[in-house]
């Protein structure tokens, strides 16, 4: 919580107040991460590995993100379903959106269940602001993120994908030679590691670095 000052008054939120805010915070930020994607899909679509239809650079799931540490847990997952039906608007893929959300949520869900489960009470950002422990949760849910995406590209594989299937290959790290279940099985892991750490170190600064969370106090 922000800290008061002298001559101020503490002011404590009801739950229903909050639970309010963080609905509210939730659709704001997703529509926030909307317009971000739209204003950034040169950008975003220029940036994605041919083949792959992956992004080097979205920066939508970093709000998404915020938005859980600002607001809570709650917030962050309307978020990133309200962002994730945005991003069909720019995404060529037609199923990118789903695999954004899919990446995105365990970096939200995994820091908050560790974090409830280590505290045995009510979480607070401010709590999950330990460098030691939002690192310890965020490298767990960049694993659980890996094998999620693993699991999701070998299902379309198997589906939509059967037919690209011999076109998958490794040329964008110079392995050519490389394609099919071997490209998937070492592509998808160092993508999700990049993705995954930028997602998490961003927010965590833009957040906490300006103490947004003591500022605001919503969890």
């Amino acid at each position: 919580m922000s800290e008061v000052l002298p001559g101020e008054l503490k002011t404590i939120r009801s739950k229903k107040t909050n639970f309010m805010i963080q609905i509210a915070g939730g659709a704001i930020f997703g529509a926030l991460s909307i317009v971000l994607a739209i204003v950034l899909s040169p950008i975003i679509n220029a940036s994605r590995i041919q083949g792959w239809g992956i992004a080097l650079f979205d920066p939508t799931s970093w709000i998404w993100i915020i938005c859980f540490l600002i607001f809570s847990f709650r917030a962050g997952i309307i978020c990133s379903i309200t962002g994730s039906f945005g991003l069909l608007i720019i995404d060529p893929t037609g199923i990118g959106p789903a695999f954004k959300f899919f990446a995105t949520i365990p970096h939200i869900a995994i820091p908050y269940l560790i974090l409830k489960w280590r505290e045995k009470g009510e979480p607070t950002s401010q709590k999950l602001k330990d460098p030691k422990l939002f690192g310890f949760s965020g490298a767990v849910s960049i694993a659980v993120r890996i094998g999620a995406m693993l699991v999701l590209n070998f299902i379309l594989v198997a589906t939509i994908w059967a037919s690209f299937f011999e076109y998958i290959n490794l040329d964008v790290i110079g392995l050519g030679n490389i394609t099919g279940i071997s490209a998937i099985l070492i592509f998808t892991p160092i993508i999700n590691l990049y993705t995954g750490v930028l997602d998490l170190i961003v927010p965590y600064i833009l957040v906490f670095g300006p103490k947004l969370d003591e500022k605001f106090g919503f969890w």
